[in-house]
């Protein structure tokens, strides 16, 4: 039996490195070597809650997650019945398609290993190939650009809109980079790390706010003009934010600074419960919730593709697969790291 070396969750806080059996590929699908991963959030939270229950909505005990979701690797074998993918081409996974289970979120498999069985293999629906011209650390963050594409695709930002994105993590990057990309006319991001607010600019960003020093309604009325809500209570002119940052203070902020018909979109993982109504009401503010990509997995990968130099500004750490224990101690530490890559040895 033919083994492979797969990262999961060992306990509160702690991953392991363990030995389990290498998938054999079916008539059907194909197995991809992973060459690059990335660390997200949600591998985080599991790693902090130390796996996953096995019946949440009973409380069940926790069970061993296999982590890892936004992988990119080559094909090393192909089914029989596979068409339209052949041993070779390089690939970006929709870990959502799987039929065993979402990949890295409590499905079988988790994309933090040396290998990656796609089941039911289809070009355009579990994987999409790209080209030798993207470091598979890039291609890697497709996934994630996904989730950040989506949550600017509800925005419905155009052309002639100002836009505010709370919080400078690789979500709220990307969204700055498919924002400007779509011609929106002004991009500003607020965070309370300087480094994230460099990165900012250097993605594209128009300007940056340091939220933890500076006036947030002061500087947005500056950047964006004056504008006011529906009781004509004076607001800056900014007419969509994009909370990347979950923490309760923005939800708070955007508030008491939306104008009258601003749009608010919650694609970051909310800590808090309370709302202010009476807030919104006065300024018929519209929370738009964005969760995952329904259609944008790879609808992003020809534009990463295009723009893949741009992108790659995202990544602060590479991390070989060697070290993976220091790649979660960075992505768990706040402050410490950006956007943390897993990268496996040729």
């Amino acid at each position: 039996m033919a083994t492979m070396k797969s990262v999961q969750t060992g306990g509160v806080g702690r991953i392991e490195v363990v030995d389990v059996e290498r998938p054999v590929p079916g008539p059907k699908d194909v197995l991809v070597r992973i060459r690059a991963g990335g660390v997200c959030g949600t591998d985080v939270t599991f790693l902090n809650l130390g796996g996953m229950p096995a019946r949440a909505h009973l409380g069940g005990d926790l069970v061993p997650v296999a982590l890892g979701h936004e992988p990119a690797g080559e094909i090393v074998e192909a089914g029989a019945d596979v068409t339209g993918l052949k041993v070779g081409d390089r690939v970006v996974v929709n870990p959502q398609d799987a039929p065993t289970g979402i990949i890295g979120c409590g499905g079988r498999y988790g994309a933090l290993s040396e290998y990656l069985l796609i089941e039911n293999a289809e070009a355009g629906r579990s994987v999409a190939v790209f080209p030798d011209s993207v470091p598979f650390e890039v291609a890697a963050l497709n996934e994630p650009m996904a989730v950040s594409r989506h949550a600017v695709n509800r925005s419905g930002a155009g052309p002639d809109d100002q836009v505010v994105v709370f919080g400078a993590g690789p979500i709220g990057l990307g969204a700055v980079i498919w924002l400007k990309l779509r011609g929106v006319r002004h991009v500003v991001v607020a965070d309370v790390i300087p480094s994230r607010l460099e990165k900012a600019l250097a993605v594209g960003a128009d300007a940056v706010v340091d939220s933890a020093r500076e006036d947030v309604t002061a500087r947005l009325t500056e950047l964006h003009g004056q504008s006011a809500n529906a009781l004509g209570q004076p607001r800056p002119g900014t007419g969509i934010y994009l909370d990347a940052a979950g923490a309760p203070a923005v939800f708070d902020t955007v508030v008491a600074n939306a104008r009258w018909h601003a749009r608010l979109v919650m694609v970051a993982v909310q800590k808090r419960g309370e709302v202010d109504l009476g807030g919104m009401l006065r300024s018929e503010l519209t929370l738009i919730a964005s969760q995952g990509y329904p259609t944008e997995i790879f609808e992003v990968t020809p534009e990463l593709v295009e723009h893949h130099e741009r992108f790659a500004r995202l990544i602060s750490h590479r991390v070989p697969f060697t070290e993976v224990a220091h790649a979660f101690e960075l992505a768990r530490t706040p402050g410490a790291a950006e956007k943390v890559v897993v990268t496996f040895d040729a």
